[in-house]
């Protein structure tokens, strides 16, 4: 917990020298526009008071805050789906609805319903308002996004709620080591993509990927694993070493995906001025992919899960 502790305090001091850093450059130049900079800070913030519930307090603490925080991601998401209807709107309600009995399965710690209910069950419930609603045009499309959102928003994300029921020793480290390694790939990849990258990996969803960006994020991410998992987890070096290779790639094809989705369902940040830049999203496009990555090898190789 100490560990855990210093951890929380270095990520602390980082957001606030950032912040101290975007006051002063945004004051120096009022005539560029960094209010999508800003947009992010208020999210960091706002992700780093969730992630500190969920290291550093009880599992049932842990279990609201991370719900809370599903639940605001889903709703941003529903938010930016062009041309929702009704009964659109009634497919939400009950997409919501399916949220808290996803974590009342971990609360339980019924591993086996927690893994299918939404892959299975809710995709198997979530046609019927539609279906009620009596209309046919768009089914498949209002659908299909919903489950989606689900599988992305919720399932992906709620694997970070059950770490500290699987391993109550271990849960808080696990979770911390990574978010932490998650957001630093990120933050990675894009600072040098933006600065030294020139080959872009797929301009068509993301320009702001390239290869320069995925090398550089995943030697950063793999150093700080090793770095890290002394203090934080059970794991030896090379099983560190494996974790930072394993979650620099999860990590890249979450980002991937959340653009595609983004191009394709959502509004563009292109669109409507950029309405669309929302808090969450953006941030945890990548976490919907490494936690359940990460559950699932250290589920599988590991005794203590």
């Amino acid at each position: 917990m100490f560990s855990s502790y210093v951890v929380l305090l270095l990520a602390l001091a980082v957001l606030i020298v950032a912040n101290l850093v975007y006051a002063f450059v945004s004051r120096r130049h009022r005539d560029k526009d960094y209010s999508t900079i800003g947009t992010r800070m208020k999210a960091w913030w706002g992700m780093f008071f969730i992630f500190c519930l969920a290291t550093l307090f009880t599992p049932a603490v842990s279990l609201v805050s991370l719900m809370i925080l599903c639940f605001f991601a889903l709703q941003e998401y529903f938010s930016m789906i062009r041309g929702t209807r009704k009964a659109d709107r009634r497919l939400f309600l009950w997409a919501y609805l399916a949220i808290p009995v996803q974590f009342y399965w971990i609360y339980v710690g019924w591993y086996g319903m927690f893994i299918v209910f939404i892959p299975l069950y809710v995709f198997l419930v979530l046609p019927i308002p539609r279906l009620l609603g009596k209309g046919t045009f768009g089914f498949l499309r209002s659908v299909s996004s919903t489950q989606w959102g689900l599988m992305l928003m919720v399932f992906g994300l709620s694997h970070l709620a059950y770490f500290q029921f699987a391993t109550p020793e271990y849960g808080g480290g696990l979770v911390l080591f990574l978010v932490v390694l998650t957001q630093l790939h990120d933050v990675v990849h894009t600072v040098i993509s933006l600065y030294l990258g020139k080959k872009k990996v797929v301009p068509t969803a993301n320009p702001n990927l390239t290869w320069e960006g995925f090398v550089g994020a995943l030697i950063v991410t793999t150093g700080a694993a090793l770095a890290l998992a002394p203090y934080l987890t059970p794991f030896g070096m090379p099983a560190a070493f494996w974790f930072g290779v394993l979650l620099s790639f999860a990590a890249f094809f979450g980002s991937l995906t959340v653009s595609v989705l983004k191009r394709d369902l959502l509004n563009g940040d292109e669109d409507k001025g950029g309405a669309p830049k929302k808090r969450y999203l953006s941030q945890i496009d990548s976490l919907t992919y490494t936690a359940p990555v990460f559950f699932h090898v250290v589920r599988y190789f590991f005794d203590f899960m």
